[in-house]
């Protein structure tokens, strides 16, 4: 008998919207574009894909697009879609290394 399996999507784990905002801040420290595209996709799969596309003003193909490995997002797509997730972008001057 063969075993059964699903791939894990993260995104059916990230149930509260405080959850989801400290996930993506904690990514945003990094300041990886992959990193923070792969976030921005779960969190975005885990509110609906659809009313997140709609919100930040693209079609939902595009926005999975946009958030996939191969995607290569306009800064006004990720504002976007930061802004239909209820979030906001928060800079603060980096701190030298002592």
């Amino acid at each position: 008998m063969a075993v059964e399996t699903k791939l894990f999507d993260a995104s059916e784990y990230m149930e509260s919207e405080e959850a989801q905002a400290e996930y993506i801040s904690i990514v945003m420290e990094d300041g990886d574009l992959e990193e923070i595209k792969h976030a921005l996709g779960i969190v975005a799969r885990a509110r609906g894909m659809t009313a997140i596309a709609r919100e930040a003003g693209v079609t939902r193909e595009a926005l999975y697009k946009a958030l996939s490995d191969k995607g290569d997002p306009k800064f006004s797509t990720l504002l976007g879609v930061v802004k239909a997730l209820g979030l906001k972008f928060e800079l603060k001057k980096i701190e030298a290394a002592e």
